[in-house]
């Protein structure tokens, strides 16, 4: 289980290194196998363990290439789909176009999301929370079936 905000620095070549408390897990999890892709909804990329990538993609192979709307969702996010392996020293590569997408600079937030890890260009990812949270406190949004029973 992927949870925190942690603040990491990309380097020349690309790579991202993941923080260490999540490598051995990865490792024996996934022997260091991860899928990269987009956020269709957001300027930011998700990094998935290969065994939580492997459930997307049944689940995108189930959708339909001759509807427009799913073969987009598949054309997105397997187009962008990069599968990579940790190296020693825990760095993952993003790939130039996966960079781009996300506008990633020196400094990116991975931000653990349970089964999957979000990473964010630092910048975008304040903002985004600032967003967030001006719209919490303001009560602008609907609420769906299961935030109505959610609690803290």
């Amino acid at each position: 289980m992927f949870r925190g905000a942690n603040a990491i620095n990309l380097d020349a070549k690309g790579r991202v290194a993941i923080p260490t408390r999540y490598r051995q897990l990865l490792l024996d999890d996934c022997q260091g196998q991860l899928v990269c892709t987009i956020d269709t909804q957001q300027s930011c990329l998700l990094l998935y363990p290969l065994t939580e990538w492997e459930e997307i993609e049944l689940k995108l192979s189930k959708l339909s290439t001759m509807n427009p709307h799913e073969r987009r969702l598949q054309r997105l996010l397997l187009g962008y789909a990069t599968e990579g392996e940790m190296d020693k020293n825990g760095r993952f590569l993003l790939s130039s176009p996966l960079r781009q997408h996300a506008n990633l600079n020196k400094e990116v937030m991975l931000v653990g999301q349970l089964n999957k890890f979000e990473i964010w260009d630092a910048e975008t990812w304040h903002a985004q929370v600032l967003r967030d949270m001006e719209t919490e406190q303001t009560g602008d949004f609907e609420l769906t079936e299961r935030l109505q029973d959610f609690s803290l």
